[in-house]
Protein backbone atom coordinates (compact mmCIF):
# COMPACT_ATOMS: atom_id res chain seq x y z
CA UNK A 1 0.00 0.00 0.00
CA UNK A 2 1.33 3.44 -0.94
CA UNK A 3 0.33 6.53 1.03
CA UNK A 4 1.36 10.14 0.51
CA UNK A 5 1.40 12.55 3.45
CA UNK A 6 1.24 16.25 2.58
CA UNK A 7 2.78 18.50 5.23
CA UNK A 8 5.84 17.80 7.38
CA UNK A 9 4.81 19.62 10.53
CA UNK A 10 4.32 17.66 13.73
CA UNK A 11 1.08 16.04 12.50
CA UNK A 12 2.37 15.01 9.07
CA UNK A 13 5.71 13.81 10.44
CA UNK A 14 3.93 11.65 13.03
CA UNK A 15 1.60 10.24 10.38
CA UNK A 16 4.55 9.39 8.14
CA UNK A 17 6.35 7.68 11.02
CA UNK A 18 3.31 5.58 11.92
CA UNK A 19 2.75 4.60 8.29
CA UNK A 20 6.37 3.71 7.62
CA UNK A 21 6.59 1.65 10.81
CA UNK A 22 3.44 -0.19 9.74
CA UNK A 23 5.16 -1.22 6.50
CA UNK A 24 3.33 1.09 4.10
CA UNK A 25 5.27 2.62 1.22
CA UNK A 26 5.21 6.21 2.45
CA UNK A 27 6.07 9.52 0.79
CA UNK A 28 6.19 12.76 2.79
CA UNK A 29 5.74 15.95 0.74
CA UNK A 30 6.42 19.37 2.23
CA UNK A 31 6.56 22.85 0.74
CA UNK A 32 8.73 24.22 3.59
CA UNK A 33 6.58 27.31 3.96
CA UNK A 34 7.92 30.12 6.10
CA UNK A 35 5.92 30.31 9.32
CA UNK A 36 5.04 26.66 9.82
CA UNK A 37 3.42 26.34 13.24
CA UNK A 38 5.63 23.44 14.36
CA UNK A 39 8.81 25.42 13.73
CA UNK A 40 7.61 28.35 15.83
CA UNK A 41 5.57 26.66 18.57
CA UNK A 42 6.66 26.79 22.18
CA UNK A 43 5.95 23.15 23.07
CA UNK A 44 3.86 22.98 26.25
CA UNK A 45 2.36 19.58 27.09
CA UNK A 46 -0.23 20.50 29.72
CA UNK A 47 -3.81 20.17 28.45
CA UNK A 48 -5.35 19.86 31.92
CA UNK A 49 -5.58 23.61 32.47
CA UNK A 50 -8.00 24.14 29.57
CA UNK A 51 -11.48 25.30 30.45
CA UNK A 52 -13.01 22.45 28.47
CA UNK A 53 -11.80 18.88 28.29
CA UNK A 54 -10.29 18.18 24.89
CA UNK A 55 -10.09 14.39 24.36
CA UNK A 56 -7.62 14.72 21.50
CA UNK A 57 -5.26 16.85 23.61
CA UNK A 58 -5.53 14.74 26.76
CA UNK A 59 -5.01 11.47 24.93
CA UNK A 60 -2.27 13.20 22.94
CA UNK A 61 -0.40 14.02 26.15
CA UNK A 62 -0.82 10.42 27.33
CA UNK A 63 0.59 9.14 24.02
CA UNK A 64 4.02 10.72 24.51
CA UNK A 65 5.68 8.00 26.66
CA UNK A 66 4.83 5.33 24.08
CA UNK A 67 6.02 7.52 21.22
CA UNK A 68 9.26 8.45 22.97
CA UNK A 69 10.02 4.79 23.60
CA UNK A 70 9.43 3.94 19.94
CA UNK A 71 11.65 6.80 18.78
CA UNK A 72 14.41 5.70 21.15
CA UNK A 73 14.29 2.23 19.59
CA UNK A 74 14.75 3.91 16.22
CA UNK A 75 17.81 5.80 17.38
CA UNK A 76 16.13 9.09 18.28
CA UNK A 77 16.72 9.44 22.00
CA UNK A 78 16.81 13.22 22.46
CA UNK A 79 13.78 15.06 21.07
CA UNK A 80 13.75 18.03 23.45
CA UNK A 81 11.06 16.53 25.71
CA UNK A 82 11.28 16.84 29.47
CA UNK A 83 8.72 16.51 32.23
CA UNK A 84 9.35 19.68 34.23
CA UNK A 85 5.93 20.37 35.75
CA UNK A 86 3.90 23.55 35.45
CA UNK A 87 2.87 26.44 37.66
CA UNK A 88 -0.65 27.80 37.18
CA UNK A 89 -0.59 31.27 38.73
CA UNK A 90 -3.77 31.83 40.72
CA UNK A 91 -5.57 35.21 40.71
CA UNK A 92 -5.99 37.44 43.73
CA UNK A 93 -9.76 36.94 43.79
CA UNK A 94 -10.33 34.04 46.21
CA UNK A 95 -13.53 32.80 44.58
CA UNK A 96 -11.99 32.78 41.11
CA UNK A 97 -8.86 31.07 42.45
CA UNK A 98 -11.04 28.34 43.97
CA UNK A 99 -12.84 27.81 40.66
CA UNK A 100 -9.54 27.47 38.81
CA UNK A 101 -8.20 25.05 41.44
CA UNK A 102 -11.34 22.89 41.29
CA UNK A 103 -11.36 22.79 37.49
CA UNK A 104 -7.69 21.91 37.11
CA UNK A 105 -7.80 19.33 39.89
CA UNK A 106 -10.79 17.62 38.28
CA UNK A 107 -9.12 17.53 34.87
CA UNK A 108 -5.90 16.08 36.29
CA UNK A 109 -7.80 13.46 38.29
CA UNK A 110 -9.69 12.38 35.16
CA UNK A 111 -6.40 11.99 33.29
CA UNK A 112 -4.60 10.00 36.01
CA UNK A 113 -1.99 8.65 36.27
CA UNK A 114 0.00 10.30 33.49
CA UNK A 115 -1.15 13.80 34.45
CA UNK A 116 0.66 13.57 37.77
CA UNK A 117 -0.44 15.40 40.88
CA UNK A 118 -1.73 18.88 41.74
CA UNK A 119 -0.35 20.68 44.76
CA UNK A 120 -0.65 24.27 45.96
CA UNK A 121 2.57 26.21 46.45
CA UNK A 122 3.19 29.61 47.99
CA UNK A 123 5.11 32.52 46.49
CA UNK A 124 8.45 31.46 47.98
CA UNK A 125 8.20 27.95 46.52
CA UNK A 126 7.01 29.29 43.16
CA UNK A 127 10.05 31.56 43.01
CA UNK A 128 12.36 28.73 44.01
CA UNK A 129 11.04 26.73 41.08
CA UNK A 130 11.05 29.66 38.63
CA UNK A 131 13.40 32.32 40.08
CA UNK A 132 12.39 35.09 37.66
CA UNK A 133 8.86 35.30 39.10
CA UNK A 134 7.61 38.31 41.03
CA UNK A 135 7.85 38.12 44.82
CA UNK A 136 4.18 37.39 45.34
CA UNK A 137 2.00 40.39 44.59
CA UNK A 138 2.50 40.11 40.83
CA UNK A 139 5.04 42.95 40.63
CA UNK A 140 8.16 43.97 42.52
CA UNK A 141 7.36 46.71 45.03
CA UNK A 142 3.75 46.63 43.84
CA UNK A 143 4.48 48.20 40.46
CA UNK A 144 4.56 46.66 37.01
CA UNK A 145 7.76 46.91 34.97
CA UNK A 146 7.81 49.58 32.27
CA UNK A 147 5.75 48.45 29.29
CA UNK A 148 4.20 45.54 31.16
CA UNK A 149 0.62 44.56 30.43
CA UNK A 150 -2.02 43.85 33.06
CA UNK A 151 -1.84 40.22 34.17
CA UNK A 152 -5.09 40.06 36.16
CA UNK A 153 -3.15 39.94 39.44
CA UNK A 154 -0.99 37.11 40.78
CA UNK A 155 -1.82 36.29 44.36
CA UNK A 156 1.52 34.66 45.04
CA UNK A 157 -0.15 31.25 45.21
CA UNK A 158 0.13 28.77 42.37
CA UNK A 159 -0.91 25.26 41.46
CA UNK A 160 1.94 22.91 40.64
CA UNK A 161 1.13 20.19 38.07
CA UNK A 162 3.82 17.54 38.22
CA UNK A 163 2.86 15.82 34.97
CA UNK A 164 3.36 18.79 32.65
CA UNK A 165 6.19 18.73 30.14
CA UNK A 166 7.88 20.90 27.57
CA UNK A 167 8.98 19.97 24.08
CA UNK A 168 11.17 21.31 21.28
CA UNK A 169 8.80 21.01 18.31
CA UNK A 170 11.56 21.25 15.72
CA UNK A 171 13.56 18.47 17.35
CA UNK A 172 10.50 16.24 17.64
CA UNK A 173 9.54 16.75 14.00
CA UNK A 174 13.08 16.05 12.83
CA UNK A 175 13.25 12.92 14.99
CA UNK A 176 9.97 11.59 13.57
CA UNK A 177 11.15 12.11 10.00
CA UNK A 178 14.58 10.59 10.68
CA UNK A 179 13.04 7.58 12.42
CA UNK A 180 10.57 7.10 9.56
CA UNK A 181 13.52 7.18 7.18
CA UNK A 182 14.86 4.05 8.85
CA UNK A 183 11.62 2.35 7.79
CA UNK A 184 11.85 3.46 4.16
CA UNK A 185 10.21 6.90 4.14
CA UNK A 186 10.80 8.97 1.00
CA UNK A 187 10.71 12.76 1.40
CA UNK A 188 9.93 15.21 -1.40
CA UNK A 189 10.18 19.00 -1.19
CA UNK A 190 7.71 21.05 -3.19
CA UNK A 191 4.12 22.22 -3.44
CA UNK A 192 1.66 19.35 -3.77
CA UNK A 193 -1.39 19.38 -6.02
CA UNK A 194 -4.02 16.79 -5.18
CA UNK A 195 -4.99 14.43 -8.02
CA UNK A 196 -8.40 12.73 -7.97
CA UNK A 197 -10.67 10.97 -10.41
CA UNK A 198 -14.09 9.38 -10.11
CA UNK A 199 -14.53 10.33 -6.47
CA UNK A 200 -11.23 8.84 -5.38
CA UNK A 201 -7.76 10.28 -4.83
CA UNK A 202 -5.02 9.16 -7.21
CA UNK A 203 -2.12 10.80 -5.38
CA UNK A 204 -0.44 14.20 -5.59
CA UNK A 205 1.58 15.97 -8.25
CA UNK A 206 4.80 17.76 -7.29
CA UNK A 207 6.80 19.70 -9.89
CA UNK A 208 5.11 17.72 -12.64
CA UNK A 209 5.72 14.29 -11.09
CA UNK A 210 2.65 12.26 -10.16
CA UNK A 211 3.14 10.49 -6.86
CA UNK A 212 0.45 7.86 -7.13
CA UNK A 213 -1.14 6.69 -3.90
CA UNK A 214 -3.87 4.51 -2.45
CA UNK A 215 -4.53 7.22 0.14
CA UNK A 216 -3.48 10.77 0.93
CA UNK A 217 -3.16 12.31 4.39
CA UNK A 218 -3.68 16.08 4.12
CA UNK A 219 -1.77 17.60 7.03
CA UNK A 220 -0.69 20.89 5.48
CA UNK A 221 -1.86 23.09 8.34
CA UNK A 222 -3.01 26.59 7.46
CA UNK A 223 -2.06 25.95 3.83
CA UNK A 224 -4.53 23.06 3.43
CA UNK A 225 -7.34 25.03 1.72
CA UNK A 226 -5.14 25.62 -1.34
CA UNK A 227 -4.54 21.86 -1.55
CA UNK A 228 -8.11 20.69 -1.12
CA UNK A 229 -10.54 23.35 -2.32
CA UNK A 230 -9.82 22.75 -6.04
CA UNK A 231 -11.52 19.38 -5.49
CA UNK A 232 -14.52 20.81 -3.67
CA UNK A 233 -13.24 19.88 -0.22
CA UNK A 234 -13.73 22.83 2.11
CA UNK A 235 -11.37 22.90 5.06
CA UNK A 236 -12.35 26.02 7.01
CA UNK A 237 -9.02 26.73 8.67
CA UNK A 238 -7.37 30.13 8.69
CA UNK A 239 -3.86 31.19 9.72
CA UNK A 240 -3.70 32.56 13.26
CA UNK A 241 -0.42 34.40 13.67
CA UNK A 242 1.58 33.77 16.80
CA UNK A 243 4.65 35.79 17.79
CA UNK A 244 6.86 34.04 20.35
CA UNK A 245 9.93 35.62 21.95
CA UNK A 246 13.08 33.71 22.91
CA UNK A 247 15.27 35.20 25.65
CA UNK A 248 18.48 34.08 27.33
CA UNK A 249 19.47 34.52 30.97
CA UNK A 250 23.27 34.26 30.88
CA UNK A 251 24.58 31.88 33.52
CA UNK A 252 21.15 30.65 34.65
CA UNK A 253 20.52 26.91 34.78
CA UNK A 254 17.02 26.86 33.32
CA UNK A 255 16.95 23.18 32.33
CA UNK A 256 14.39 22.16 34.95
CA UNK A 257 12.37 25.34 35.46
CA UNK A 258 8.64 24.57 35.18
CA UNK A 259 6.26 25.93 32.58
CA UNK A 260 4.48 29.03 33.91
CA UNK A 261 0.84 29.57 33.00
CA UNK A 262 -0.75 32.87 34.03
CA UNK A 263 -4.50 33.10 33.47
CA UNK A 264 -4.06 35.49 30.56
CA UNK A 265 -3.46 32.80 27.94
CA UNK A 266 0.22 33.74 27.76
CA UNK A 267 3.00 31.49 29.03
CA UNK A 268 6.67 31.09 29.93
CA UNK A 269 8.85 28.00 29.57
CA UNK A 270 12.54 27.24 29.47
CA UNK A 271 15.08 25.02 27.72
CA UNK A 272 18.54 23.75 28.64
CA UNK A 273 20.66 26.57 27.20
CA UNK A 274 19.58 29.32 29.62
CA UNK A 275 16.75 30.02 27.17
CA UNK A 276 13.35 31.33 28.24
CA UNK A 277 10.48 31.30 25.76
CA UNK A 278 7.57 33.68 26.29
CA UNK A 279 4.43 34.00 24.26
CA UNK A 280 2.29 34.30 22.48
CA UNK A 281 0.04 36.49 20.39
CA UNK A 282 -3.11 35.04 18.81
CA UNK A 283 -3.74 37.30 15.85
CA UNK A 284 -6.64 36.85 13.47
CA UNK A 285 -6.92 38.34 10.01
CA UNK A 286 -3.18 38.60 9.34
CA UNK A 287 -3.10 36.12 6.48
CA UNK A 288 0.43 34.83 5.98
CA UNK A 289 2.11 38.11 6.93
CA UNK A 290 5.33 36.75 8.44
CA UNK A 291 6.50 39.84 10.30
CA UNK A 292 7.50 40.59 13.86
CA UNK A 293 5.46 43.63 14.85
CA UNK A 294 5.99 46.27 17.51
CA UNK A 295 2.56 45.57 18.97
CA UNK A 296 3.24 41.85 19.07
CA UNK A 297 6.53 42.31 20.90
CA UNK A 298 4.97 44.74 23.35
CA UNK A 299 2.13 42.34 24.13
CA UNK A 300 4.33 39.31 24.67
CA UNK A 301 7.06 41.03 26.67
CA UNK A 302 4.58 43.08 28.68
CA UNK A 303 2.70 40.02 29.89
CA UNK A 304 5.95 38.16 30.60
CA UNK A 305 7.51 40.95 32.64
CA UNK A 306 4.31 41.50 34.58
CA UNK A 307 4.65 38.10 36.22
CA UNK A 308 8.40 37.52 35.83
CA UNK A 309 10.26 40.82 36.27
CA UNK A 310 13.47 38.85 36.68
CA UNK A 311 13.49 38.56 32.89
CA UNK A 312 14.03 42.30 32.46
CA UNK A 313 17.81 41.84 32.07
CA UNK A 314 17.53 38.85 29.72
CA UNK A 315 19.02 39.01 26.24
CA UNK A 316 16.65 38.94 23.29
CA UNK A 317 17.70 35.98 21.10
CA UNK A 318 14.98 35.82 18.45
CA UNK A 319 11.28 36.18 17.82
CA UNK A 320 9.58 33.33 15.97
CA UNK A 321 6.41 33.76 13.95
CA UNK A 322 4.12 30.87 13.13
CA UNK A 323 0.66 30.40 11.64
CA UNK A 324 -1.56 28.10 13.67
CA UNK A 325 -4.31 26.41 11.63
CA UNK A 326 -7.43 27.62 13.45
CA UNK A 327 -10.92 26.24 12.85
CA UNK A 328 -14.14 28.25 13.38
CA UNK A 329 -15.23 26.28 16.45
CA UNK A 330 -11.75 25.78 17.88
CA UNK A 331 -11.77 21.99 17.46
CA UNK A 332 -9.48 19.95 15.20
CA UNK A 333 -10.52 18.43 11.89
CA UNK A 334 -9.68 14.76 11.70
CA UNK A 335 -11.20 12.08 9.53
CA UNK A 336 -12.15 10.89 6.08
CA UNK A 337 -13.96 13.19 3.66
CA UNK A 338 -17.29 11.99 2.23
CA UNK A 339 -17.30 11.94 -1.55
CA UNK A 340 -13.55 11.61 -1.99
CA UNK A 341 -12.36 8.13 -1.06
CA UNK A 342 -8.81 7.74 0.13
CA UNK A 343 -8.48 11.25 1.58
CA UNK A 344 -7.84 11.77 5.29
CA UNK A 345 -7.77 15.30 6.71
CA UNK A 346 -5.72 16.06 9.83
CA UNK A 347 -5.79 19.76 10.64
CA UNK A 348 -7.03 22.62 12.79
CA UNK A 349 -5.20 21.91 16.04
CA UNK A 350 -4.61 25.61 16.72
CA UNK A 351 -2.57 26.19 19.87
CA UNK A 352 -2.68 22.48 20.83
CA UNK A 353 -0.51 21.40 17.91
CA UNK A 354 2.49 20.14 19.86
CA UNK A 355 0.30 18.54 22.53
CA UNK A 356 -2.08 16.68 20.24
CA UNK A 357 -0.08 16.65 17.01
CA UNK A 358 1.78 13.32 17.29
CA UNK A 359 -1.36 11.48 18.41
CA UNK A 360 -3.43 13.16 15.69
CA UNK A 361 -0.91 12.08 13.06
CA UNK A 362 -0.96 8.54 14.42
CA UNK A 363 -4.75 8.40 14.22
CA UNK A 364 -4.70 9.83 10.68
CA UNK A 365 -2.24 7.13 9.63
CA UNK A 366 -4.44 4.41 11.03
CA UNK A 367 -7.44 5.82 9.18
CA UNK A 368 -5.45 5.87 5.94
CA UNK A 369 -4.51 2.23 6.50
CA UNK A 370 -8.15 1.32 7.11
CA UNK A 371 -7.46 0.36 10.71
CA UNK A 372 -9.72 1.12 13.71
CA UNK A 373 -8.89 4.01 16.05
CA UNK A 374 -9.44 4.00 19.83
CA UNK A 375 -11.31 7.29 19.94
CA UNK A 376 -14.68 8.62 18.79
CA UNK A 377 -13.72 11.01 16.00
CA UNK A 378 -17.24 12.23 15.19
CA UNK A 379 -16.74 15.54 17.07
CA UNK A 380 -13.78 16.23 14.76
CA UNK A 381 -15.37 15.27 11.43
CA UNK A 382 -14.00 17.60 8.72
CA UNK A 383 -17.49 18.09 7.22
CA UNK A 384 -19.29 18.84 10.51
CA UNK A 385 -21.32 22.03 10.94
CA UNK A 386 -19.12 24.56 12.68
CA UNK A 387 -20.37 27.33 14.92
CA UNK A 388 -17.76 29.91 15.85
CA UNK A 389 -16.42 29.42 19.36
CA UNK A 390 -17.64 31.98 21.92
Amino acid sequence: MRIVVVGAGIVGAAAAYELARAGAETVLVDAAHEGRATSAGAGIICPWTNRDKDPLATTGAAHYPELLAALAEDGQGDVGYRKVGALVLLPQDAAEAARVRDRVTAHVAAAAPHAGEVTTVDAAEARRLFPALAPGDGHPDGAAPPGAGHDGGFSGTALHLSGAARLDGRSMRDALVAAAGRHGLRTVTGTAELEADGGRVRGVRVAGELLGADAVVAAAGAWSPALLEPHGVRVPVVPQRGQIVHLRLPGADTAHWPVVLPLTGHYLLTFDDSRVVVGATREEGTGFDHRVTAAGLAEVLGHALAVAPGLATATHVETRVGFRPASPDGRPLLGAVPGLDGLVVANGLGAEGLTAGPWTGTLAARLALGRPVPLDLSPFAPDRPMTPAP
